[in-house]
């Protein structure tokens, strides 16, 4: 099985709860968080002066918060591919609240 490993280089602020991600591979996707700030981990992110915060951790190679949350760089990466993913869980999230 051939996993590739994405890493993150840079991201910047585009949009409210929206940022340009730019991966080692010379792929810069644009992503709009907010369908999926909910629950625990990614809901406080709601709040944007915390979204804002937002960091690159050097040794991860992915987007962090100060809060904990973090997301795999393959899922940045893919995010288009796993947006319905996320979202579904989303759901689940709320339904179980």
């Amino acid at each position: 099985m051939n996993h590739k490993i994405f890493r993150v280089r840079s991201f910047r602020l585009v949009a409210p709860y929206t940022l340009a991600v730019t991966f080692d591979d010379g792929l810069e996707q644009v992503i709009d968080f907010s369908p999926i700030l909910a629950g625990e981990l990614f809901g406080p992110l709601r709040d944007e002066q915390l979204f804002n915060q937002v960091r690159l951790d050097p040794e991860a190679h992915t987007l962090v918060w100060p809060n904990g949350a973090d997301f795999d760089p393959e899922t940045l990466h893919d995010w288009p591919q796993m947006l319905p993913l996320l979202i579904q869980q989303v759901q689940r999230w709320k339904l179980a609240a």
